[in-house]
């Protein structure tokens, strides 16, 4: 089973940067948060199993999303 990805959308000196957690660096920076959002999805889209949490400019989180076939699927 495949381990998930996350990457993370956080605010950078006026710019938005899109990181996977555990990375040294980001993986790409963008001057408008909607483009960072949007390169992060496809990116979480992009693995088995994904998960992009977008931050506020505050650096708290805002929202998240997760793509891919949930191992441990809610119960209902």
């Amino acid at each position: 089973m495949s381990k998930r990805q996350v990457f993370h959308v956080t605010p950078d000196q006026g710019d938005w940067k899109v990181k996977r957690e555990g990375a040294e660096r980001a993986s790409k920076t963008f001057e408008k948060k909607e483009a960072a959002v949007n390169y992060g999805r496809e990116k979480a889209k992009n693995q088995d199993l994904g998960q992009v949490i977008i931050h506020k400019k505050d650096g708290t989180i805002q929202t998240e999303h997760t793509y891919g076939k949930d191992p441990y699927p809610p119960k209902g």
